[in-house]
């Protein structure tokens, strides 16, 4: 999380890096960053949540940017490169399985990084595929600690779907119509707080969760429990 919070704040480094990608990697960027950062080793440190909010207000700004179609099939195509990012996850976490946990640690595969979400797999069970849906770095490794413990596929399926549309719809469309009320109401663009929001997103969707999985004690035995099974 510090690490997260560090980048962030790196001189409007967060900000320059969302704005170069939309306009000048344009919308098929766009989607391969999306599809990177859900399924892909590589795709861990990409700034979703940010990217996608930052999509939402270009895509109300610069809708020549997205060959200006409707912001409804922008949407649908980006979930669609979710979905398909996550399965691809799902089944390199099939074909490779727990060699992953064996591997040599480089620049771009941590170990603690695949430890993390398998234990937030283990703690939240079928939903983690929704809910890490909406956490850095757990979203890229969730689907393949879910491959690799051989989730029901129809399951998986299921729930990247859901947390697909939740997610990508939430922070394009929360960009998208934020942006306009913004402008209407207060005549200034939110593309100039984009670090501000991006901390913003990260607090809000990745502390409660984090702090009940790794800080929150799990409930001892009752001590009769204990003595009974001595016996």
């Amino acid at each position: 999380m510090t690490h997260l919070l560090d980048i962030v704040l790196l001189d409007g480094f967060l900000n320059n890096l969302v704005t170069w990608i939309m306009l000048h990697g344009g919308f098929f960027f766009l989607l391969f960053v999306v599809f990177a950062e859900t399924g892909l080793f590589i795709g861990f440190f990409l700034p979703g949540d940010s990217l996608l909010f930052t999509a939402g207000i270009y895509l109300k700004m610069r809708p020549d940017l997205f060959y200006n179609l409707h912001y409804s099939i922008v949407v649908v195509l980006i979930i669609i490169a979710s979905f398909l990012g996550n399965m691809v996850g799902y089944w390199f976490g099939r074909k490779t399985g727990p060699v992953l946990f064996h591997r040599k640690e480089s620049w771009y595969f941590k170990k603690k990084h695949l430890a993390r979400a398998h234990d937030f797999y283990e703690q939240y069970g079928k939903g983690t595929i929704f809910l890490a849906k909406f956490l850095p770095i757990i979203r890229t490794f969730a689907p393949i600690v879910a491959g690799i413990v051989e989730m029901n596929r129809a399951t998986f399926i299921f729930y990247n779907i859901v947390g697909s549309i939740a997610w990508v719809t939430l922070m394009v469309l929360g960009g998208y119509f934020l942006e306009a009320w913004v402008k209407e109401r207060f005549h200034f663009s939110l593309t100039e707080y984009i670090d501000v929001i991006a901390i913003g997103i990260i607090l809000i969707t990745t502390l409660p969760i984090l702090y009940k999985l790794f800080f929150t004690k799990k409930k001892a035995a009752p001590a009769n429990d204990n003595n009974s099974a001595a016996k």
